[in-house]
């Protein structure tokens, strides 16, 4: 796969005109990523849940079903939770999206291979487990063909955003897990005490 997009525009660019759209964002720079498009309290930061992603995701998708949710994380959280994408073909919500963003390393702990880069195939994965809306996206177009797909209810869908290894500055969002949690269930309508 050649990485050629550049990760937060293309994190930016998916989150755009979002409406109603919840977003769930992996460990690390994927959360960096959606925070630097515009910190929104439907967006869930993950702090320390490596591969834990998708299934809060999958949670959120069929405890609100209405809304849309889309899962924005990293080849190397979503190879760590790889039976996650079993689980949610399974349950097959409508609403749940499932975006990767892969450069093919392990950014977070030094940028080492993944196994995305040594001929693992996320997307064969993920059609394997049974999702049968899988994309892999190389250009700006690609992305803009996927966009809709975050919002339109006929879901599950997957997939895999081919990114630039290049260096993108830290973009921190919040790390206090009981702000985060209070300040999302405060968005979904839920009383916070």
């Amino acid at each position: 796969m050649s990485a050629a997009l550049d990760r937060r525009a293309a994190v930016k660019a998916l989150v755009a005109e979002r409406g109603d759209l919840l977003v769930v964002s992996g460990l690390g720079s994927s959360s960096y990523d959606v925070f630097a498009a515009g910190d929104h309290p439907a967006n869930f930061y993950l702090w320390g849940a490596m591969g834990g992603a998708v299934m809060i995701g999958l949670g959120l998708a069929l405890a609100q079903p209405s809304r849309p949710v889309a899962v924005i994380t990293g080849d190397g959280e979503q190879l760590m939770g790889l039976g996650s994408l079993a689980t949610s073909a399974a349950k097959k919500p409508k609403n749940l999206s499932i975006v990767v963003l892969d450069n093919a390393h392990f950014g977070e702990t030094g940028m080492q291979m993944s196994h995305s880069g040594l001929g693992v195939s996320l997307e064969q994965i993920a059609s394997g487990a049974g999702f049968r809306s899988v994309s892999t996206i190389l250009d700006h177009a690609a992305l803009q063909a996927f966009r809709p797909k975050l919002r339109d209810l006929a879901g599950p869908h997957f997939a895999v955003v081919a990114i630039s290894t290049d260096h993108v500055d830290r973009a921190l969002p919040p790390r206090d897990g009981v702000f985060l949690k209070n300040r999302f269930r405060s968005h979904l309508g839920f009383s916070v005490s």
